[in-house]
C-alpha cells in the first residue's frame, strides 16, 4: 500500500521534471482515473492499493512522455458536455469554449446552425446541449475523427456528415443563421512551437494551414458566406499571433460586416466574429 499524498507528490514531480504544463492536476486526475473517483473526492482516499500503484505508474509513464492527458482518460469535458476522445481526434481545449458560448448566445429555438470542421463533436453537442431547440449540423473529413464525433453525438439530433467543410452542405445555402469552426491555424514553419501533446498526437490536418496559417480560413470565409443567410454570423477560432491577420481575411472580402475579434480568458486573441453583410 502507497499513501495517496506520497503517490501524488512523485507522481507531480515526475510530470513536473517531464515538462508537463499542469502536473499536479494532471497527477490527480490520473489517481482518480485510475481509483474510479473524482479529483474532488482524492482527500477521501488514504492510501493506494499495490496493483492500483503499478496501474497508475504506467499512465504517468505515457502522461510523461507527452501523450494527452484525455488520451489516457477517454475523456474531455466541453462547458456542460461529456467526450470519448483518443486518438485520431483533436482535443477540445478550454479556450474553445468561449467560441461555443458566443454560438449559444446567437442561436435560437428554430435556428439552424452549422459547425464546420468539427473534430469531436465538441461545439455542435454543447450547442445542441444549451440550446436544444436549435437545428445543428456538423461536418467532419477525418475518417478518425468523423468516428469520434459520430460516437459523441450519437442521440444528440445533430445531423452529422463526412466530408470537407469546403464544399458541404449545399442543400442548406443560403438558409443557415450561425457558423461556427474550429479549423487548422498553425503555419506549416511553426512545427517546432507546437506543444509536443499536439504535435505528436492531434491529426496534422486539424492543425497545420500552409505557410501563413490562413488557408482554411481563407476558404472558410467563402463558404460561410454561402452558407449564412443575409445578417447571418461566423464565428471562428484562431492561434492568438492571427489577432489581426484572422480578422483581415473577411474585411478583404468586403461580404462582411461587424468583424470583431475577441479575447480568450488570459486576454490572448482567441477568435473572430463578422455578420454576412445584406
Amino acid at each position: 500500500m502507497t499513501r495517496r499524498r506520497d503517490a501524488l507528490a512523485g507522481a507531480a514531480a515526475r510530470l513536473r521534471e517531464a515538462g508537463v504544463a499542469s502536473p499536479e492536476h494532471d497527477a490527480a486526475e490520473l489517481l482518480a482515473h485510475v481509483l474510479g473517483t473524482t479529483r474532488g473526492n482524492l482527500p477521501l482516499v488514504d492510501e493506494v492499493s499495490g496493483d492500483r500503484v503499478a496501474e497508475y505508474d504506467a499512465l504517468l509513464a505515457r502522461r510523461a512522455a507527452r501523450e494527452p492527458l484525455q488520451h489516457l482518460t477517454g475523456v474531455a469535458y466541453f462547458r456542460h458536455v461529456e467526450l470519448s476522445v483518443g486518438p485520431g481526434v483533436f482535443v477540445p481545449r478550454p479556450e474553445t469554449e468561449l467560441l461555443a458560448g458566443w454560438a449559444i448566445e446567437h442561436a435560437s429555438e428554430g435556428s439552424r446552425v452549422v459547425d464546420l470542421c468539427t473534430g469531436s463533436g465538441a461545439i455542435a453537442k454543447a450547442v445542441a446541449d444549451e440550446v436544444p431547440g436549435a437545428h445543428v449540423h456538423a461536418v467532419e473529413l477525418d475518417e478518425s475523427a468523423y468516428a469520434w464525433a459520430e460516437r459523441n453525438l450519437a442521440g444528440t439530433g445533430v445531423d452529422l456528415r463526412h466530408g470537407d467543410f469546403a464544399a458541404a452542405f449545399d442543400d442548406l445555402l443560403g438558409t443557415v443563421d450561425v457558423v461556427t469552426c474550429n479549423p487548422p491555424y498553425i503555419p506549416l514553419d511553426a512545427w517546432e512551437s507546437v506543444a509536443p501533446e499536439a504535435r505528436d498526437h492531434d491529426p496534422h490536418l486539424a492543425l497545420f494551414s500552409g505557410a501563413d496559417g490562413l488557408d482554411a480560413i481563407r476558404v472558410l470565409a467563402d463558404r460561410a458566406a454561402r452558407l449564412l443567410r443575409p445578417g447571418g454570423v461566423l464565428g471562428f477560432e484562431h492561434a492568438d499571433a492571427q489577432g489581426e491577420s484572422a480578422p483581415g481575411v473577411l474585411a478583404a472580402t468586403g461580404r462582411w460586416s461587424d468583424v470583431r475579434d475577441h479575447l480568450d480568458l488570459a486576454g490572448r486573441p482567441r477568435f473572430t466574429t463578422a455578420r454576412l453583410a445584406r
